[in-house]
Parts: structure tokens; C-alpha cells; sequence
């Protein structure tokens, strides 16, 4: 199956500012790249790429005053599967973990941990370790908070978002990954494209997605508490501990979003 996916962003500066740009496609998916996967720019802009410590390719820029577009458009090859489903794969001992998955059992900026220990411990306890567990928390984030884009705001936790009941994708995968956590299942926050493939078509505009990782069985495996069921056409971008590691743009100044405009299609 080949996909067509892409952006173009504008943001509006009122001085020169730095900023920090997580829009590449993971490096783990540009061997399926079947065009260039380059970032434009409307001006003349410098910018250069580096990996962030969680393995994302990101870049670097100082954005001039006005407002400048930022876009990319190109043509990836996927398998066309769902996501792997597999009810065989074991939940490690902490001890058993590699040196680099444990910082995904931690509390983070979205996911504290510390405000649902205990609730996560009395609702999933009873619960036998490995993918049953991760499923059972999944339900239960897809029931818990009612999908709004209207209710979508920038500083809700999992917390916040388990007691407001609702929110956008984000929220869901916070509020996964976090009980995840509680459990003792290192669990990671992903971002990436996800269109309407294999699914009825939604008439909301085309959006980034959000979902999550988690460890079992020696492998990172892929849940959506939005969805709720395996869906086909993930291109990845970034994963991190949550939302602030992988956000679209980290502006050091002033810079509104002005412009936003996401295209997913298979072809």
C-alpha cells in the first residue's frame, strides 16, 4: 500500500525565535520512503537537523519576524496490516528491564503517576501481568474520557484528563500510558500520521494523531485508547515520555500557529 501524507504549518513571530521542530517521519520508517521526506520553508531560513536523546529526528531553526511556512509532502510505502496484536508477550520484572526502557516506568510533564498509583493498583491489581493488562487499561481509557476537539487544551495531565472525562488524543494516550506505568509497564507516548485507511472517513479535518508503546516481551508494541482496535497507515514521527517531548514546534518566544493543514491519503 503506498500513502501520500504531509503538512503545511505557518507561524507568525514577532521577533527572531528560536525554535525546536519535531516534524520528520521517524527514522525508523525512511527505509519505507518511497520520495524525499524533506522539510520547506516559504523564506529563506537556515536550519539543521540533529537526534534528540529518544532516537527523533528533529530540526533546528530561528524563525524571522512574520509569518513563515513550514511544509512537506511525500509518498510512503506500508504494509497495509493492522497493528500487531499479540496476547503471548510476557510483562517483564523491573529488574529484567534494559538500562534504557526504565525511564518510561517514571512519572512525567503529562503522565503523574504519583495522582493514580493508587487508584490504577485497586481498579487493574486483580489483573494478570502482560497484554490482557494493557488491554483492560485501554478500555478503560477509551470509556473514561469522551473525544472533543472543542475540549482540547495544552496543559491537561492524565489526571486532569481522568477526572474531566474528556479531550482529544492526547488525552487518551496520557492517561493509557500513565496507569501503564502505575502497573509497572514501561509505556512511551508516540505522534504521527494516522488517516482514515480501512475506516469510514470522519468529517473532521485531518490532524496528527497521538497514541502509545509499550514493552513487553522484549518488543515495543502499539495501542491507541482512542481508537481502541488496530488500525492500518501509522507513519510514526516521534515518540518520547509524553506530549512535551515530542511536540510539533518548542518555541523560545512568542510564535502563535497560524495556519495548520494535515493531509493523509492512501493512493
Amino acid at each position: 500500500m503506498k500513502i501520500r501524507a504531509g503538512f503545511t504549518l505557518g507561524y507568525d513571530c514577532f521577533q527572531p525565535t528560536p525554535m525546536l521542530l519535531v516534524l520528520n517521519i521517524h527514522p525508523t520508517r525512511r527505509v519505507d520512503l518511497l520520495t524525499d521526506q524533506v522539510l520547506s520553508f516559504d523564506r529563506p531560513i537556515e536550519s539543521w537537523n540533529y537526534v534528540d536523546g529518544f532516537g527523533n529526528s528533529c530540526t533546528r531553526i530561528v524563525a524571522p519576524p512574520g509569518r513563515t511556512t513550514i511544509s512537506t509532502e511525500f509518498d510512503i510505502y506500508d504494509t497495509g496490516l493492522p497493528d500487531v496484536t499479540n496476547w503471548d508477550a510476557q510483562q517483564h520484572e523491573i529488574q529484567d528491564l534494559p538500562d534504557d526502557v526504565l525511564v518510561y516506568l517514571l512519572g512525567s510533564r503529562y503522565c503523574d503517576t504519583d495522582k493514580l498509583a493508587d487508584f490504577a493498583w485497586g481498579q487493574f491489581g486483580h489483573l494478570a501481568k502482560g497484554w490482557g493488562l494493557v488491554q483492560a487499561i485501554c478500555d478503560f481509557a477509551h470509556a473514561r474520557i469522551a473525544f472533543n476537539y472543542q475540549n482540547a487544551r495544552s496543559t491537561r495531565s492524565a489526571h486532569d484528563g481522568f477526572t474531566e472525562m474528556t479531550g482529544v488524543c492526547r488525552d487518551f494516550a496520557h492517561l493509557a500510558i500513565t496507569l501503564c506505568r502505575c502497573m509497572n509497564i514501561p509505556a512511551r507516548y508516540c505522534t504521527g500520521y494516522l488517516g482514515d485507511i480501512g475506516v469510514p472517513k470522519v468529517p473532521d479535518p485531518m490532524d496528527f494523531s497521538a497514541w502509545f508503546q509499550v514493552y513487553l516481551g522484549g518488543h515495543w508494541y502499539t495501542f491507541d485508547a482512542r481508537h481502541n482496535k488496530p488500525r492500518i497507515g501509522r507513519i510514526l514521527m516521534a515518540t518520547g515520555r509524553d506530549a512535551t517531548d515530542v511536540a510539533l514546534s518548542t518555541n523560545f518566544g512568542p510564535a502563535n500557529l497560524s495556519h495548520f493543514e494535515v493531509v493523509t491519503d492512501e493512493i
